[in-house]
C-alpha cells in the first residue's frame, strides 16, 4: 500500500497516528537543522517535517536533496503544527517523517506548479500533464465531472436511456466541414466523424426508445476561437410523442437542477423571447439579460436633419450606458476607437451626454437641438447621468456592432457577474437563411427541423419568412443548448430537401436511410443538445472552455503536447489508397 491517507484529509483528530503518504514535492524550505516539505496530491497538501532532534542525519540529508515534483512516499507520525495555517484544511498538523522513499525523480518543470504560475499558455499547453497538477485546471476537471454526474443522474431518473451511437459514419451536409477517415478495407471510400448524432437519435425514436440521451464527442472542421474546439462534447437528448412545451419543460428542469446542485442557486424564471425581438433589442440571438442597455431605434427621431451619416443609414440605433456621463472624453474616444477595430467594423460612434440637470451635450450638437436629444434619450430609456451611444449603417451589420459594444461596456462596468445566472429561451428562429455565395437557401439549424405549425404552405411563396419550430437555451449571453421539433414524415422531409436545393437523387444518396425509416411509423419527436464544455465553463464562472477540457487543441486545431495532426508515412498512404496533392 503506497498510502494510508491522502494529502488533504489529515486533521488534529489524527495527531499521534502513524500514517503513510505519497505524492509530489510542491516545495521545500531548508533551515539546516530542520527541513519542511510540502507534499501534494489531488486532494491537497500536507506539510512534512524533518527535525534534527527527532530525525536521523541521513534522513535529513535525503530530504535536503528533494527537488520540485519528485514523487515520494513517506511514513511518520502526525503531530500538532507549531505555526498553524488556517488557509489549509491540513493546516493544524504536520507529519514528522520517519521513513522516506523516492519513487521517481523529476526534472525541474518548465513552469512553477502553482495556482498563479509563471508559465504562458503555449508552454502550459505543451506540458498539459503538468498544468493539470495546478489547482485551477485540476479543480475545473473535477467540476466538469460533478456536472456530468448530475446530468446523468437527473436524466436517468427522468426516464432517459443512455445509448451510444457510432463515430464512423457517412458524410452528410450539416453546416460545417466534416473530418473524414479513410477506409483501408474499402479503398477510395471514407467515413466521417459525426458533427452530431442527429440522424441516429432520430432513428432511435423510430426504434421506440422514447427518451434518449448521450454525453458524446462531436467533430467539426471549422475556424476556432476561445470557446470552440474541433472536438467538443454534447449532452445530446431526444424525446418521442412530445411537443415544444414538453421539451422546454424537461430541459428547464435539468438546467434548474444543475444551477441548484452545482452552484447553490435557485432560478425559477426562464423567460422566452422571439428571435426577431432578440435581434431588435440586443443585436444577437443569445442576449445576456443580466443587465439592461436594450437597443433603441432612432430612425424616426434622427433622420430629419442634415446629418448625412444618419440619413443615409438603413438603421440608426443606440443604447443608454448607465452612469456613462461620468466617462471622460478620453474614455469615450477609446470606445470610438474600439468600435472602429476590424473585429467590430463600425465607421464611428455618435454620443449624447444626459446631464443631471436634464440638458444634453452631444458630439453632433451642430445638427441636433435639445428637443432632438431628449427624444434620443426617451427612445433608449436613458436617465440623467447616462450616456447614449449611437451607431448607424446597414441593419444587420450595425446591430452586430452595437451588440459587441454593449457587451464590452458591460464588461468594463462590471455588469457581467459570473455568480449571477440569467437563463433565457430564444424561439421561432427562421427556418431558412439565404446564402449570397451559393444563391440559395440553407437550413439555419439543420435539414430535419420542422417549420412552425401552419407555415408549411408559406415555403412556396415566401421561404425566408417561415419560422422554425426551434429553440435555443441561452445562459449569461452564451448559447448553452439548442434544438427543435423534427420533421417525422417522409413527404415533409422530401419537401424540405427540395427547398434546400437537393435533387431527389441527392436526397436519396445522402439521407435515404432516414427517409426509408420514416416509412415504418416514425413518431412525432424532438430534442435538444447542450454544449457540455460551454455549460460547464459558465457554471464554473468562466467564458472560455479550454481549462475545462483535459487535453484541448490550440487556436490552430493542434495538440502541441503530442504534436498532432502529423504526417503519416508512405506505407500507410499506400495501404489507405491515398496520394497527397499538397500545394505550396
Amino acid at each position: 500500500m503506497y498510502r494510508s491517507h491522502n494529502c488533504g484529509e489529515l486533521t488534529a483528530a489524527h495527531i499521534n497516528t502513524e500514517v503513510t503518504l505519497a505524492g509530489w514535492v510542491q516545495k521545500s524550505r531548508d533551515k539546516g537543522f530542520i527541513v519542511w516539505v510540502d507534499l501534494r496530491d489531488r486532494y491537497g497538501i500536507t506539510q512534512l517535517v524533518f527535525d534534527e532532534e527527532r530525525t536521523s542525519k541521513d534522513l535529513i540529508a535525503q530530504a535536503q536533496n528533494l527537488g520540485r515534483e519528485f514523487v515520494i512516499q513517506v511514513k511518520g507520525t502526525v503531530i500538532e503544527r507549531a505555526s498553524k495555517n488556517p488557509n489549509l484544511p491540513t493546516g493544524d498538523i504536520e507529519l514528522l517523517v520517519s521513513e522516506l522513499n523516492i519513487l521517481n525523480e523529476a526534472k525541474l518543470p518548465p513552469f512553477t506548479i502553482e495556482d498563479k504560475t509563471d508559465g504562458g499558455e503555449d508552454i502550459r499547453m505543451k506540458y498539459r500533464y503538468l498544468d493539470i497538477r495546478r489547482n485551477p485546471v485540476k479543480n475545473s476537471l473535477i467540476f466538469r465531472h460533478k456536472v456530468t454526474q448530475e446530468v446523468r443522474n437527473y436524466l436517468s431518473n427522468a426516464g432517459f436511456i443512455e445509448v451510444e451511437t457510432p463515430y464512423l459514419i457517412k458524410s452528410t451536409p450539416e453546416g460545417a466541414r466534416d473530418f473524414v477517415v479513410p477506409s483501408r478495407m474499402n479503398a477510395g471510400q471514407f467515413y466521417a466523424l459525426p458533427q452530431s448524432p442527429q440522424t441516429f437519435k432520430q432513428l432511435l425514436m423510430v426504434g421506440g426508445m422514447d427518451k434518449y440521451f448521450q454525453i458524446v464527442k462531436c467533430f467539426r472542421d471549422e475556424d476556432l476561437r476561445a470557446d470552440r474546439q474541433p472536438e467538443f462534447t454534447q449532452i445530446d437528448c431526444e424525446m418521442a410523442f412530445i411537443d415544444q412545451e414538453d421539451i422546454l419543460n424537461a430541459f428547464e428542469g435539468l438546467t434548474r437542477h444543475l444551477l441548484k446542485e452545482v452552484n447553490g442557486v435557485e432560478v425559477e424564471k426562464f423567460p422566452r423571447m422571439l428571435y426577431d425581438d432578440a435581434m431588435r433589442l440586443y443585436g444577437n440571438d443569445k442576449p445576456d439579460i443580466r443587465f439592461g442597455m436594450e437597443f433603441g431605434e432612432l430612425n424616426d427621431v434622427a433622420q430629419h436633419k442634415d446629418f448625412g451619416v444618419f440619413n443615409n443609414a438603413e438603421l440608426v440605433v443606440g443604447i443608454a450606458v448607465p452612469g456613462g456621463n461620468s466617462f471622460t472624453r478620453k474614455e469615450i474616444d477609446k470606445l470610438i476607437s474600439w468600435v472602429k477595430r476590424p473585429q467590430v467594423g463600425a465607421l464611428g460612434m455618435v454620443y449624447s451626454r444626459c446631464n443631471d440637470d436634464g440638458s444634453f451635450k452631444s458630439s453632433v450638437d451642430k445638427f441636433y437641438d435639445q428637443d432632438d436629444l431628449a427624444k434620443w434619450a426617451e427612445a433608449t430609456n436613458a436617465k440623467p447621468g447616462d450616456l447614449v451611444c449611437i451607431l448607424s449603417g446597414d441593419k444587420n451589420k450595425v446591430r452586430a456592432q452595437l451588440s459587441a459594444l454593449r457587451m464590452e461596456l458591460a464588461e468594463q462596468l462590471g455588469l457581467r457577474k459570473p455568480d449571477e445566472f440569467a437563463p433565457l429561451w430564444v424561439m421561432d428562429f427562421p427556418l431558412l437563411e439565404w446564402d449570397e455565395e451559393t444563391e440559395r437557401y440553407h437550413a439555419m439549424h439543420h435539414p430535419f427541423t420542422s417549420p412552425k405549425p401552419g407555415q408549411l404552405e408559406l415555403l412556396k411563396t415566401d421561404p425566408g419568412a417561415v419560422k422554425a419550430n426551434a429553440y435555443d437555451l441561452v445562459l449569461n449571453g452564451n448559447e448553452i443548448g439548442g434544438g427543435s421539433i423534427r420533421i417525422h414524415d417522409k413527404e415533409t422531409q422530401a419537401l424540405m430537401f427540395d427547398y434546400l436545393g437537393f435533387t431527389p437523387e441527392e436526397a436519396k444518396e445522402q439521407f435515404g436511410f432516414l427517409m426509408d425509416a420514416f416509412q415504418y411509423g416514425a413518431p412525432p419527436h424532438g430534442g435538444l443538445a447542450f454544449g457540455l464544455d460551454r455549460l460547464v465553463a459558465i457554471l464554473g464562472g468562466q467564458e472560455t472552455i479550454r481549462d475545462f477540457i483535459a487535453f484541448p487543441k490550440n487556436n490552430s486545431g493542434r495538440d502541441v503536447m503530442i504534436d498532432a495532426p502529423a504526417a503519416i508515412d508512405d506505407e500507410q498512404l499506400t495501404e489507405l489508397s491515398l496520394k497527397l496533392n499538397l500545394k505550396s
